[in-house]
């Protein structure tokens, strides 16, 4: 699909001869990809449940969507997934009435941006391991913004001026917390980099959100981890449908 003259590649998973099924739409987290998720999407296609995993434009360094990784930031990926809802819920396989959002480490801070302005459209929202230090951490690198260089490397990807520039100073809690309906928080207590603070802040923000603390799991789960994770984002798309 192509918004805002850029293309974004993603894969449905859809279950077999059903029609107006319930659909998550997953979001991958910093320097993912679609296929972070397919496991995921494949237990629920194959349980009645829709799936639809996508690259958020220059995301990562092995993105198939457009955009270089040095143009991207929270916004641009804001949009990115603005314009993957505005798409699903069109589509007649779709039940526009039961569409949920599933965002990892930085996907789930895009995720809980983006749900603030489709409250009417999302049934529920799953956050793993959701990365609300994103912008506390970068201002602390960079606490001017005359110190932010115009690149700079993290973890082998090239991120550009415009990343660190506009999330300088963004306090990330007064821009959630308005959605409604169900939240559920995935949240390994091992982790240090979206650390248990963070989630439980958050959590806290929301009228209806519960956080599943993962005992030993860190930031990025186990297999064992992630297989439960998948299990219980398909109960919770069928308690919430």
């Amino acid at each position: 699909m192509k918004h805002r003259s850029r293309k974004i590649y993603g894969v449905f998973y859809m279950p077999v001869d059903r029609k107006n099924c319930p659909a998550v739409i997953f979001s991958h987290g910093f320097n993912g990809t679609n296929v972070d998720f397919a496991m995921n999407s494949e237990y629920l296609a194959g349980n009645g449940v829709g799936a639809y995993c996508f690259d958020f434009c220059g995301g990562s360094v092995n993105s198939k969507s457009d955009l270089k990784t040095s143009e991207m930031s929270l916004f641009t990926e804001k949009e990115d997934l603005c314009a993957v809802i505005d798409m699903i819920k069109d589509r007649d396989d779709v039940d526009r009435d039961n569409i949920f959002l599933f965002g990892s480490s930085q996907g789930g801070l895009v995720t809980a941006l983006v749900t603030e302005d489709y409250i009417d459209e999302i049934k529920g929202i799953l956050l793993l391991f959701p990365a609300f230090c994103v912008t506390d951490n970068w201002t602390a690198t960079f606490p001017k913004i005359d110190s932010i260089p115009d690149t700079y490397e993290f973890w082998d990807v090239t991120l550009g001026r415009v990343f660190f520039e506009s999330i300088h100073g963004y306090n990330v809690f007064e821009h959630i917390g308005n959605f409604h309906k169900n939240v559920l928080i995935f949240q390994g207590d091992q982790d240090e980099i979206a650390t248990l603070e963070y989630g439980e802040k958050a959590a806290k923000l929301y009228p209806h959100a519960r956080m599943e603390v993962f005992p030993g799991e860190e930031h990025g789960f186990s297999e064992a981890g992630n297989k439960k994770v998948a299990d219980m984002t398909f109960k919770f798309v069928k308690e919430n449908s």
